[in-house]
């Protein structure tokens, strides 16, 4: 069936809207839609009087229920700036159908809570009270319509617990984001820098050592027929210099990727200063294998984020230590502990260790931290043709500023 083209444009989510919001997070847009579950007490409420559905009931809510779910779309479709509007339309429609129909007292108690959730950054005062004067006119209305006493107490409470709750919960939700939006600009910056090093790194190194085997290799070619020794003697010389350029830019790609490790324990530390945890690390080890590498990096990453997350901690720290034939990574924190069995995190964890063909161990004894341990064998290759070392004058440029970093 065609939706016309007027109808989907009104429910077009604007871009600063709950639903918007809930799609860039990874969201379905339908998931706020479990809470309309809550309405059914529109059609329960009847059925705690009398027994009765009486004509007049079903009158108003065959109008009334349309109107309410068409202003609950709209608080989580239109603009934070306006849907505050649609939220308190469902508790003045509770209000002007009350002297005939109690289960419009569902619609108040949604407005309430749904004047939250429209709002973006709210202060939890500020809300309560609008809660406050919101339900100071419901209990006005109530009693001038001579409802019972327990509904003056009932609503207000009501509306209040379930509204700082999901106050709160909102306010969880907007910080996950806001830190999973820094972790990503971190990741962009430093693959950003890296790539500007990288350039730099393969200019320094490259740019002289070609052009001065250019060089040799006309000058080998203008004395080829003058003078074949001396013509040979620069082809010898242009052969070493490229050689030396070989093991220079062998050693320099082992620094760029020791540097992924270094970025990622860089975005680690910002992840859990702004989770209010502080990070110690030591120097990163060199020359490890890229799968190794990427490997530990990724388990830094899960580890880290089940810090930030869930352990409640005040610090944390990593270490490394290197040894012949393998490498050892330890990370620990003084939060709550506790860790019993296996979550999607530390699940994921140990298959990758394993797929290193490495061991991962979990200490988290209640109230005293946990400390993760993983152990990673190395398997070195041999290089594919034999390099002599060149001596350079601090290592190859980039070294001193990566390992300040590290």
């Amino acid at each position: 069936m065609m939706i016309p083209v007027w109808l989907r444009r009104h429910f077009m989510p604007a871009p600063d809207s709950s639903v918007a919001a809930a799609i860039r997070r990874g969201k379905s847009p339908w998931t706020d839609g479990v809470h309309l579950l809550w309405s059914l007490w529109v059609f329960l409420t009847p059925l705690m009087g009398d027994g009765h559905y009486t004509r007049l009931w079903a009158g108003l809510t065959v109008v009334s229920y349309p109107t309410f779910l068409w202003l609950y779309a709209k608080t989580l479709l239109a603009s934070r700036r306006t849907a505050w509007r649609y939220a308190i339309g469902m508790a003045v429609m509770s209000l002007l159908l009350l002297r005939w129909y109690p289960s419009g007292l569902s619609y108040f108690v949604f407005g309430c809570v749904m004047l939250r959730i429209t709002v973006h950054r709210l202060a939890l005062g500020k809300y309560i009270l609008q809660l406050l004067a919101m339900n100071l006119v419901y209990v006005g209305v109530a009693t001038w319509l001579g409802y019972p006493r327990e509904l003056w107490l009932w609503v207000p409470a009501m509306t209040l617990v379930i509204g700082i709750i999901v106050n709160v919960e909102n306010v969880s939700q907007e910080k996950d984001a806001a830190l999973a939006l820094s972790q990503e600009e971190v990741r962009k910056l430093a693959a950003t820098a890296e790539r500007e090093r990288i350039g730099r790194d393969l200019h320094d190194l490259l740019g002289h050592t070609l052009s001065l085997i250019t060089l040799k290799l006309e000058l080998a070619r203008k004395l080829f027929e003058r003078d074949p020794a001396t013509s040979r003697r620069e082809l010898e010389e242009a052969e070493a210099v490229a050689r030396d350029a070989l093991a220079q830019v062998r050693s320099a790609v082992t620094g760029i990727r020791a540097t992924d490790l270094a970025a990622e324990l860089a975005s680690a530390k910002l992840m859990l200063e702004s989770a209010g945890v502080q990070l110690d690390y030591g120097p990163t080890p060199a020359g490890l294998p890229p799968d190794v590498e990427r490997g530990l990096a990724l388990v830094l990453r899960e580890a880290v984020t089940n810090i930030g997350r869930h352990a409640g901690a005040a610090q944390a720290q990593v270490e490394f230590v290197r040894e012949d034939k393998a490498v050892q990574l330890r990370i620990s924190d003084n939060g709550c502990g506790g860790v019993t069995e296996d979550g999607n995190g530390l699940s994921g964890m140990r298959d990758r260790v394993r797929a290193l063909g490495g061991t991962l161990s979990v200490e988290s004894p209640r109230n005293a931290g946990t400390t993760l341990r993983v152990r990673v064998p190395l398997s070195w290759q041999e290089p594919l043709l034999p390099l002599r070392a060149v001596p350079t004058a601090g290592g190859f440029p980039g070294a001193a500023q990566t390992k300040a970093q590290g």
